[in-house]
């Protein structure tokens, strides 16, 4: 059976944020939405440019993030056959959040990074 993604939400206060949240969650839909704002790409320079993120479970998020519209999938008629990403305006208006998060993120890394071990003496 088929995930459901998305609900119907009853607009209590912070629907509108669980709305949003619904549509980037997933380890890598926000990572790859960023690297999408430089311009389009091909799934393979989307591949080298997050590292850790594995062929399938990127194939899947960008079936969703295509599926809710925050990114378009052009195909060529070619062989061997072109794709490229896109975002869209709704994507694309999604940037100041995701600009947001990454100053977020290098002003605060140092704090959730792994841990230093103490040097044995």
């Amino acid at each position: 059976m088929a995930k459901v993604r998305h609900s119907r939400f009853d607009c209590d206060p912070g629907c509108a944020v669980e709305a949003t949240i619904s549509l980037i969650d997933g380890k890598w839909k926000c990572v790859v939405l960023f690297h999408l704002l430089t311009g389009t790409m091909r799934f393979n320079e989307i591949r080298r440019q997050i590292s850790g993120v594995t062929q399938r479970t990127l194939t899947n998020q960008l079936r969703e993030l295509e599926e809710d519209g925050l990114i378009e999938r052009k195909i060529y008629a070619q062989v061997p056959p072109k794709v490229e990403y896109t975002v869209t305006p709704l994507g694309r208006s999604l940037q100041p959040i995701l600009v947001a998060l990454k100053f977020w993120g290098d002003e605060n890394i140092g704090r959730f990074g792994k841990p230093e071990r103490a040097n044995a003496a």
